[in-house]
This record gives structure tokens, sequence and C-alpha cells, in this order.
């Protein structure tokens, strides 16, 4: 019920902002500061806000969530800050993926953040990801240093477009773990990779390499942009550290309990 009037009480701001902006005795669209009012209450407000009520929803459920490309670019470190304030930790699913310099700078921020975890493209390579786990290893000092993980083949790719529009020749189990040795001996901490790929990564690697797996989805759902899925009990048994759930929780009509759904069927 609390989540709910938070929702309820952010809409109801945002109502008032929209007739504020065009309408009444001083209309916030005439003025010099139209621009930033619409930024802060249509963009960080309704944002953030949403993020929050979601978060706070799933208060004493879940703990740990992960923030994107999407809810970053809409509202930045503060998307990062407002789970943070409600006690949850954050994966931050950024995907850095430039110059060993720039992915550098980007770790030191995401450090200074205080998320728990957050990854590069391992295709941007061994040097690219050495530079990013230095950086860590540096900013960390007298705090806990986040996990860098490297992502390594999409889950939303399949053999076919793996070698037709990438032109890389080997399997995709095989490019996986390629890609995992070279952020092994880069110095980060693991990798995401499909639920396909656990097993061998976990036999190859090793009990201390860290596994994040998206493309998890409950029995029955649908597998969306998806193509290498299964469901949270087989990624679980196949020696997943980490289970990254999207849609099947945020898009189902009761997210706390699809939520305790996918617990209860991995025994956590």
């Amino acid at each position: 019920m609390k989540a709910q009037s938070n929702i309820l009480a952010i809409g109801a701001a945002a109502i008032v902002a929209a007739i504020a902006y065009t309408a009444g005795p001083f209309p916030l669209a005439y003025k010099g500061l139209g621009e930033v009012f619409v930024f802060v209450f249509f963009g960080l407000v309704a944002t953030v806000g949403s993020a929050f009520a979601q978060v706070e929803r799933l208060d004493g459920v879940a703990t740990r969530f992960k923030i994107g490309s999407q809810l970053f670019t809409a509202a930045g470190p503060a998307a990062v800050d407002a789970v943070r304030k409600r006690g949850g930790e954050v994966f931050l699913d950024l995907k850095y993926h430039d110059i060993p310099n720039t992915v550098a700078g980007a770790a030191r921020e995401a450090a200074r953040l205080g998320v728990f975890m957050f990854n590069v493209h391992a295709s941007g390579g061994r040097a690219m990801m050495r530079a990013a786990a230095e950086a860590v290893a540096a900013s960390a000092s007298g705090s806990r240093r986040p996990l860098a993980i490297a992502v390594t083949v999409l889950t939303s790719l399949d053999r076919a477009a793996l070698g037709r529009e990438l032109g890389i020749a080997s399997s995709v189990e095989g490019h996986v773990l390629h890609l995992c040795r070279l952020a092994r001996d880069a110095g980060l901490d693991g990798c995401v990779a499909s639920p396909h790929e656990i097993r061998v990564i976990r036999n190859q690697l090793g009990a201390g390499w860290v596994i994040v797996t998206p493309g998890v989805r409950p029995a029955g759902s649908g597998a969306d942009d998806q193509s290498r899925i299964a469901t949270p009990r087989a990624a679980a048994a196949a020696g997943a550290h980490y289970l990254v759930v999207g849609r099947p929780i945020t898009a189902a009509p009761d997210p706390i309990r699809a939520t305790e759904a996918i617990l209860a069927e991995i025994g956590a």
C-alpha cells in the first residue's frame, strides 16, 4: 500500500506540474526556467520516483536491483542513489565498451557511486578490461570494491547471428569461453553469460569465477527478444551466482508474487 501511495503521489505531482507549466497566473512555459522545470519534474521526478516506488514495493523480497542504460540515461546517478537510500544494492548494467582510458574513468565513477557490481563488454579487449580492473582496485581504498564483470555474448544473439552478422566463426559456447578467459587474464571478477553456457564456464573457470545470468524466464513466460534462455531453477542448478530477471517481474500483474515464485523455485 505504501508503494502504491507513493506512485499516486508521483502521478499527482506530475499532473500539478503539467498544469503549472502552461496554465495559472504564472505559466512556467513562458519563463526562463521552463526548460529546467521540464527536466526536473518530467525527467528526474517521474523517472526516479517510479523506480523508487518499484524498489519500495519489493522491499523485503528483493535486495539487489539492476539499473540499465534506459533508467541511467533518463535519471543518471540519482537512480543509483534512490535504490541505495532504500537499502538496496545496485548492479550497474551499462556495458562499458570504449578505449581503455575512457572505460577506466567510467569504472572509477561506478565505484564512487557505491554499486556492488558493474560490467564492461569483453569484446573491448584485454587492455580495456585490464584498465577497468585496475581503476576499480585503485579507487576502492577504504571501501568495498565492486565486482567488475565482462559481458560475453548477448542473450539476444544465436549461432547464426554470431557468424552471419558479426563474422565470428566459432560456436557461441566457444566464443563465450574465449572471452571469459580474456576477462580472467585481465583481472576481472566474472562474466555475464546466458544459461546455455553456465556449466561449461563453471567447469573451465572454477567455483570462484562469478557468473551473472540474464535470459532467465519462468516456465510459461515468453522469450521476448531473448534467444538463449532457461528457467530460474535450471540456471541456478547449472551454477550461476546471480540471476537477472527483468520483465517477468516488472511487467507482472503482481511483481511481489512473481518475485516470490522465482525465489521459491530456486530455493532462496
